[in-house]
């Protein structure tokens, strides 16, 4: 696209721009394409200093990003619906503050409340010892600092938005990792897209694991919300979450101490290699939906934690390069990227929101026209080659 370049932050060039707006000329505000703004500001205070946060506004929805956090969504809207969940972490989290060991490798849980935050990159699922190597939840990727920040606005007269932001994830002995995110908001669309590229910088080939952790809150989820996601299989993680199969779909109110429940599924796609999963409220009327491109992100979980609204009542949405186990497991089934020296892993997806009953119907027909004629294989177990769970 034709467009117009702001330089928020970059390291290597000394510049960072604390705080400040881009929003259309006066002339052009009046236009419905033109009711746009990016507006940015550095939090001060509590665990929260230093956070930079951009909101980028397309006139209809409206998205919190935190380059300081591995580019992560912290929150969002559209219209009068709150894209977000009430996570018992209620700010951001500078990562100076979150100790990825503590916890016995659970420290990543002291950050844990966005929208969107990324898990990976050399690594996610549960923490453990790999080949002489400690793992921590979820890699380090979501408590990574963006090195580099640039706006482009379309000068085309259409008002998209688009916010890049370059991540390192290096180490000495280690990976070299190079997450370049891409996302974009049309004008006055209920949508927006994310593109990543993750490099190798390294000289030799690596492992790649990636998992976008799409959490969401009220009012998406409620007590008879349901989710769909067209699938050739579905299993449960574990014997926990195979005590829910036969009601995998639907969620319960907020219950205290409700331990959580995780389902896997080989997801089936379109003819572009595109597949969509649904979550809509009890009276249909408004939901959530994740797109993602399969032929980059062939595994999909979905993570039910219906525990009490002060503890963080939430679903994940999380498509994948491989579903979230161990590192060890995973590689065992060959669902592992490798990514030789120099060359770069895409990923896409989008994310939607519909407020109709209308739009509702017209994302689980999707949905139903993916599944086509034939139902899914549903395991009322854990299954061995999907999780370490099955084997036992």
């Amino acid at each position: 696209m034709a467009a117009a370049s702001f330089l928020l932050t970059d390291v290597d060039s000394g510049t960072h721009i604390d705080r400040g707006e881009i929003i259309p000329a006066p002339a052009l505000r009046m236009s419905g394409s033109n009711r746009w703004s990016v507006r940015w500001k550095t939090l001060r205070g509590g665990v929260s200093e230093g956070v930079q946060v951009i909101e980028l506004d397309n006139g209809r929805m409206s998205l919190s990003v935190l380059p300081t956090r591995g580019m992560g969504i912290w929150k969002g809207r559209i219209g009068d619906l709150p894209l977000e969940w009430n996570s018992p972490v209620e700010r951001p989290v500078h990562p100076s503050f979150v100790n990825l060991q503590d916890r016995g490798g659970l420290g990543w849980l002291h950050g844990f409340n966005e929208l969107l935050c990324r898990c990976g990159l050399s690594f996610m699922g549960p923490p453990g010892n790999d080949r002489g190597e400690e793992l921590t939840l979820h890699g380090r990727i979501a408590n990574l600092p963006a090195h580099r920040v640039e706006v482009q606005i379309d000068t085309t007269g259409t008002g998209a938005i688009e916010l890049i932001g370059v991540i390192d994830e290096c180490s000495m002995f280690g990976p070299r990792w190079r997450l370049t995110s891409t996302l974009r908001l049309e004008a006055g669309a209920s949508r927006c897209s994310i593109t990543d590229e993750v490099t190798n910088l390294g000289g030799q080939s690596a492992e790649l694991s990636l998992l976008y952790h799409i959490n969401v809150g009220r009012p998406f989820l409620e007590p008879c919300a349901t989710y769909a996601v067209p699938c050739r299989d579905i299993a449960p993680r574990d014997p926990r979450a195979a005590e829910g199969i036969d009601a995998c779909y639907v969620y319960g109110a907020p219950i205290p101490g409700f331990a959580e429940q995780a389902y896997y599924h080989v997801p089936l796609a379109d003819s572009n290699g595109w597949s969509t999963a649904v979550l809509a409220n009890s009276s249909n009327n408004a939901a959530f939906a994740v797109h993602f491109q399969t032929r980059q992100l062939p595994a999909f979980t979905v993570w039910k934690n219906t525990i009490a609204e002060a503890d963080g009542y939430v679903t994940g949405l999380e498509p994948g390069t491989c579903f979230p186990n161990f590192r060890g497991f995973e590689r065992q089934h060959g669902r592992l990227a490798i990514v030789k020296p120099g060359q770069s892993y895409r990923t896409e997806l989008m994310l939607e929101v519909v407020d109709t009953e209308v739009a509702v119907r017209q994302l689980y027909d999707r949905v139903k026209d993916i599944q086509g004629h034939t139902d899914p294989t549903v395991h009322r177990q854990p299954v061995a080659k999907f999780s370490p769970a099955g084997a036992k």
